[in-house]
């Protein structure tokens, strides 16, 4: 298990546990916070929800970095309907927040992470194989849209194409777990450095209509500018309002790769959906997702292998057309 780490100049607030709630009462009014001040933040975020054994958070000059394996410790892929016939493994994922964050005139959108929960777990758009431009932010694209087309689990995550788990709407079940869960809680960071709260505001009071701009952000007292999860489509942040001069090279899960044994193509979601799938998995980190369709039994399972980062497969899906197949990927 990681442990929570800050590199910081300067002396650490009396406890991390603390840190926001000073924050928030030394900084009330101001546009945002200090380089050391936003750090101490985003640690205490982490910390207060309860996940610094899970996941580290250590500072840079430039960037806090949270570390995970973003595997949650939730229910998973219960509740998917229109699966893509892929399933999450862990991957170790480091997600750079800035620390010094900027609002900038143009919105920015990526086929892949656009911010990371508080558990360490990826947050992406709505879209589920980033069909957004910029050009598309204004108009909701149902054909693409998770929650619609029935991608997700219960939790507002599933596997993405590199059998990696993330979210693209609220993230309930994490929330659900928060030690400190509740409106005034941090639920993640975007990349450009500002945070990610609920369906309300901090305060407890509604969002009024229309005060959400086409990123699912407004102004914020403390850290400048916020984003919040949402009801209803974007559900979550759907592009980036502050500037972020390495956009391009902002990280990707790095996807599993085969080692011996039979090839596994990408998965596609099989026309119509599937029925009763459920994932289980055991201590010894065996992990079986099961579901069937058109009245016939499909699986994908996998277990640790000898090499550290690898893992051992046993698939029967519907892409491979109901053939059996066997061998090691890693990560």
């Amino acid at each position: 298990m990681m442990r929570l780490s800050m590199t910081r100049k300067g002396p650490m607030p009396p406890t991390v546990l603390s840190a926001v709630t000073v924050i928030a009462v030394s900084f009330a009014g101001s546009a945002a916070l200090a380089h050391d001040d936003h750090c101490a933040a985003i640690a205490a975020s982490v910390a207060q929800a309860g996940f610094n054994d899970r996941v580290s958070v250590s500072c840079t000059e430039d960037h806090a970095v949270i570390s995970s394996d973003t595997y949650p410790d939730h229910d998973l892929m219960t509740g998917i309907v229109g699966t893509n016939e892929q399933v999450p493994v862990p991957a170790k994922y480091a997600a750079p927040i800035l620390l010094s964050p900027v609002l900038g005139q143009t919105p920015l959108t990526r086929d892949a992470a656009l911010g990371v929960a508080v558990n360490g777990v990826p947050i992406y758009d709505y879209t589920g194989g980033g069909e957004m431009s910029v050009a598309d932010l204004a108009h909701h694209q149902a054909q693409h849209d998770t929650v619609q087309t029935g991608q997700l689990d219960i939790c507002g995550g599933h596997a993405g194409r590199g059998d990696d788990y993330h979210y693209h709407a609220k993230p309930t079940c994490m929330i659900e777990t928060m030690a400190n869960s509740g409106n005034d809680a941090i639920i993640g960071w975007a990349f450009d450095g500002f945070p990610i709260y609920g369906d309300v505001n901090p305060d407890g009071s509604e969002i009024a209509e229309g005060a959400l701009d086409i990123c699912n952000g407004q102004p914020d007292a403390v850290f400048g500018y916020r984003y919040h999860t949402s009801p209803d489509a974007p559900y979550v942040v759907q592009c980036l309002m502050g500037v972020v001069s390495d956009f391009d090279k902002l990280p990707r899960v790095r996807p599993l790769e085969h080692v011996s044994g039979d090839k596994l193509g990408p998965g596609r979601p099989p026309r119509g959906g599937v029925d009763d799938l459920v994932f289980s998995q055991k201590d010894d980190g065996q992990r079986s997702m099961d579901y069937t369709y058109q009245g016939e039994d499909y699986f994908i399972r996998y277990a640790p292998a000898e090499t550290p980062g690898c893992y051992d497969f046993q698939t029967r899906t519907v892409t491979n057309g109901g053939e059996v197949k066997s061998g090691e990927f890693c990560r």
